[in-house]
């Protein structure tokens, strides 16, 4: 054959394919969500998560040191509270001594470097399981976000670097910025869930931290699958507003919005493989469908390909122990 282009040249050796990989994935990518509880010596497994587990404070200790040794310094924190701790108000949310206050000075006080980042939303603590405040079975926007600033204000004032409101609701991120440079966090990140959506895939996250809607859905204010514009909008606004990061979550089944969004701003998308994306892979694996490794470096090298700078992903130690780590 006479062909003057001959592809495969530029496949032929793993150097090769090294050397002209157009999409690269290293635990600078990568964010680590961890899951605390209350307690003594805890660790729970999560049962729809396989090799995910609930941690309490004393153990935190090995956990970020393990992490760090990983090159892996991002984590995304969120907090499974008692149930009698739980209302309609989000008073533990705001509580200086609650648990995910506890945490975010735990961490900082045994890895300063550690970018340590919070969630922000009032699930975990209603005892509706619903993001907001409710008001005649409606999630009311404006009360919501009146705590959602307060919220982010004890996290800062803990020691957040980032706060991730992830309630999605409308000008929360303006009120949050307003809200910490009043009281002086003007270098306090936010990293905002701007394009949520509401998906099945969120079922094993609301089994570890027990935060299922108790009547209802989330369509009213996370979005619609149907819809790909929104997400654009929802960014830009929530840049206006003063978001320093967006977000698009899901990830995996999302790539195409993970483009649009990335297409449409300046400032650095973060995607979230959620539970329900990691807890398939493990699912299949387990039954030997697939194989474990390949399909979380599939997966997540589709998701930075796709356009995404930082990616939250349940992986994150596997990916950093199984490939990244064998490099060096």
């Amino acid at each position: 054959m006479n062909l003057s282009r001959r592809f495969r040249r530029l496949r032929g050796t793993s150097a090769i394919r090294e050397l002209v990989a157009e999409t690269r994935l290293t635990p600078d990518h990568l964010i680590t969500p961890l899951f605390l509880i209350e307690g003594e010596n805890k660790k729970e497994a999560i049962a729809s998560m396989p090799g995910y587990y609930r941690l309490s404070l004393d153990l935190l200790e090995k956990e970020i040191q393990e992490l760090n040794q990983l090159n892996l310094w991002s984590m995304l924190l969120f907090v499974k509270a008692p149930d009698h701790l739980k209302d309609n108000e989000g008073k533990e949310a705001v509580n200086p001594e609650g648990l995910m206050q506890r945490a975010i000075r735990k961490i900082k006080s045994i890895s300063p470097q550690t970018l340590v980042m919070t969630d922000v939303a009032l699930d975990p603590y209603s005892i509706y399981g619903h993001d907001g405040i409710v008001e005649d079975k409606q999630i009311v926007n404006d009360k919501t976000v009146d705590v959602l600033a307060r919220m982010s204000i004890s996290h800062a004032m803990a020691g957040a670097d980032f706060v991730a409101p992830s309630d999605m609701m409308d000008g929360r991120v303006k009120a949050i910025r307003d809200a910490l440079d009043n009281k002086g966090f003007t270098q306090t990140g936010i990293l905002a869930y701007s394009a949520k959506y509401a998906s099945c895939l969120y079922g094993p996250f609301r089994d570890a931290l027990d935060s299922a809607p108790g009547f209802g859905d989330k369509k009213t204010y996370q979005m619609d699958f149907r819809n790909s514009t929104e997400a654009v909008k929802e960014s830009l606004q929530d840049i206006d507003e003063g978001a320093d990061m967006v977000m698009v979550k899901p990830a995996g089944a999302y790539l195409d919005i993970i483009q649009k969004v990335k297409m449409n701003v300046t400032v650095p998308v973060a995607a979230y493989q959620v539970s329900g994306e990691y807890s398939m892979i493990m699912a299949a694996s387990a039954n030997g469908w697939m194989d474990e490794k390949q399909a979380m470096l599939e997966s997540l090298t589709a998701i930075r390909r796709a356009g995404a700078d930082v990616i939250i992903t349940y992986f994150s130690k596997k990916f950093a122990t199984n490939f990244y780590g064998n490099k060096k």
